[in-house]
């Protein structure tokens, strides 16, 4: 999952990029209205964390703002305003500028993290708390994989990568597409560094069980799907 970080403040921008990345996130990070709008209308985020209070900038625009631009380019993205400002009052403007939560500093990184999950499974239809693909399960929250009644174990790119093609079952998904939500903004290295996970993911999530449910699309991409339904083309 990949998030963008609205806030001007260094040190609290710092805390936040680090607690998400620990967690398996990806995650950019800007400090001002201008650069958010950019980013978030170049890139597709999984989520955007915003402060409202944005100082920074040759004409600072503030989160409200930001989240109204979003809305009007058609920018779903769910975002979750964050901001020291604990009025009723602008927690409803915030609202009704199209954010999908709001929170109030002073708060936990477990909450934000509660508050993330929740606004992610929103969006383009129903998405429940554990994913699942024919016996295949993922729990976000968790960070728990299981085939049927067996635990599978992933290193943090692996989970990322495998959450993002859950979330889309039977998508063919570009390496392209894998690596901008699954990767930062800072990688430049090499797309086909994909291929790579999704052999690893192989090795732990189906060929153990003699399963075949992470499937290649020649010349496009990849997909997952319940290979109960049928064999993959791979």
């Amino acid at each position: 999952m990949r998030i963008l970080i609205v806030e001007d403040s260094e040190k609290m921008a710092r805390l936040l990029k680090k607690g998400l990345e620990r967690q398996g996130y990806a995650v950019d990070v800007v400090d001002s209205g201008q650069d958010a709008v950019w980013m978030a209308t170049e890139n597709d985020y999984d989520a955007i964390v915003l402060d409202v209070i944005l100082e920074t900038g040759t004409e600072p625009i503030d989160g409200f703002e930001v989240c109204r631009c979003l809305r009007r380019a058609s920018r779903w993205a769910p975002v979750l305003m964050v901001t020291a400002r604990d009025a009723v009052e602008d927690r409803i403007r915030g609202l009704d500028t199209g954010a999908d939560d709001y929170l109030t500093k002073p708060f936990s990184l477990n909450e934000l993290l509660a508050r993330l999950r929740a606004v992610t499974r929103r969006p383009a239809g129903e998405r429940p708390t554990v994913l699942t693909v024919g016996d295949l399960s993922l729990d976000p929250a968790q960070h728990v994989v299981r085939r049927g009644d067996t635990g599978i174990q992933l290193t943090r790119t692996e989970f990322a990568l495998l959450e993002y093609l859950m979330r889309r079952p039977g998508d063919v998904l570009t390496r392209a597409t894998l690596v901008r939500h699954v990767w930062d903004f800072a990688f430049d290295g090499d797309p086909r560094i994909v291929n790579v996970y999704v052999r690893s993911l192989r090795d732990k999530i189906d060929r153990p069980f003699k399963r075949a449910s992470l499937e290649t699309v020649r010349g496009l991409g990849y997909r997952i799907r319940d290979d109960a339904l049928g064999p993959a083309a791979d």
